[in-house]
């Protein structure tokens, strides 16, 4: 039997870079071969497939941001390589790799399935980028293009406002391998109390740090001694400085710890040794932290966005804050930090959520489907 061979276009971090490898290491390697189209300085780290055979690769200028000259080097350089490889579909994960893959699929004609991983337009406050970004995404939509959610807020964010038809969609949860409890001690320099509070998030307007140290500001009246693990700062960090700004401000400087990018397994271990996880993200596609969060059964309190909403069940397994309303938000973190048996239920029902919906162990056969699926459609 041919397998079935599947392109990949992104600029591989963060999360998306998270999702391509939890994709390339669990589907059949018997019915798929892949290639990977990526930036050339997003990822060192080699790809592999679920027999840790090394997966072809091509580097390209694919840059996080807007760069004009990068990306038409890279959709012309993209169409040569799709004439090489004559892929039988392309997966095209965050906003960059879309415009590249549909944009090179009008010379190349190949379905494109495309996972934004929270679509661009979110990236901005500013009402004419916004629009701008909209308007390219929904021009975009037009080319070769199937929407593969990575949440149901994603979807039907698609289908409302960049207009996808319900037909020319697709969900495909994020998810991840089950985590094992370990006893192991966290290899990296504690300098924090035992008893603290944590979260995964680069300095960004994505993640809307600063309203996190509002709320660590608020906290602090009630328990003195609250202690933020911030992890992820020091891969793509615009709003860093302004952040150390205001923990001066505030005097927070024995309240927060500012921890680089780490491993996932110390990130795991740091997770699991905390009271509760928190993140006041303004948008996000299925936030991979929060996802191993459940994995670890953490109760989680979360603003109200995308993704977000999708994990968090309000006062079921953590709460979730509308408005972004720090004072909301300070008021469940005291709840739960102070409530055991409160925290502890929370976690429990983190767990069975995570089990039922997000173990990539039950849901890698539904990307292998989808491919499969709009292989023989095209």
């Amino acid at each position: 039997m041919n397998r079935i061979k599947v392109g990949h276009v992104l600029n591989s971090i963060g999360g998306v870079d998270v999702s391509l490898r939890l994709i390339l290491e669990n589907v059949n390697t018997e019915k798929f071969d892949h290639f990977v189209i990526h930036g050339q300085a997003d990822t060192s780290k080699l790809y592999l497939d679920k027999d840790s055979n090394q997966i072809r690769e091509y580097k390209l200028p694919i840059l996080r941001d807007i760069s004009i000259l990068n990306d038409i080097r890279s959709i012309i350089k993209t169409i040569t390589i799709f004439r090489k490889e004559k892929p039988d579909i392309v997966h095209a994960h965050s906003a960059k790799g879309g415009l590249i893959a549909r944009i090179a699929s009008i010379t190349y004609p190949v379905q494109i399935l495309h996972t934004p991983q929270a679509y661009s337009y979110l990236s901005t406050n500013n009402a004419f980028k916004r629009k701008v970004f909209l308007f390219i995404e929904r021009m975009l939509k037009r080319i070769n293009s199937v929407l593969v959610a990575s949440s149901l807020s994603e979807l039907q964010r698609g289908i409302k406002e960049v207009g996808y038809t319900k037909s020319n969609t697709e969900l495909f949860n994020n998810s991840i391998l089950p985590i094992p409890k370990s006893p192991e001690s966290i290899n990296y320099n504690v300098s924090w109390p035992s008893d603290y509070i944590c979260t995964v998030g680069r300095p960004s307007y994505q993640k809307n740090i600063e309203m996190m140290v509002e709320v660590v500001r608020e906290v602090k009246n009630t328990i003195p001694n609250i202690h933020l693990v911030l992890m992820g700062v020091g891969e793509y960090y615009p709003n860093l400085e302004s952040i150390k700004k205001l923990i001066d401000e505030y005097e927070l400087q024995s309240n927060i710890t500012l921890v680089k990018w780490i491993d996932r397994e110390e990130i795991f271990k740091i997770i699991s040794k905390s009271k509760l996880y928190i993140s006041t993200a303004r948008y996000e596609g299925l936030p991979y932290s929060i996802i191993e969060s459940l994995a670890i059964a953490k109760s989680c309190v979360v603003t109200d966005c995308d993704g977000n909403r999708d994990l968090i069940i309000d006062e079921h397994n953590g709460y979730v804050i509308k408005d972004q309303n720090v004072l909301d938000m300070s008021e469940k973190v005291i709840k739960l930090y102070k409530d055991q048996k409160l925290r502890l239920t929370m976690e429990r029902n983190s767990l069975k959520l995570f089990r039922e919906n997000f173990d990539l162990n039950n849901n890698i056969g539904i990307i292998e489907d989808i491919y499969q699926k709009y292989t023989s459609n095209s």
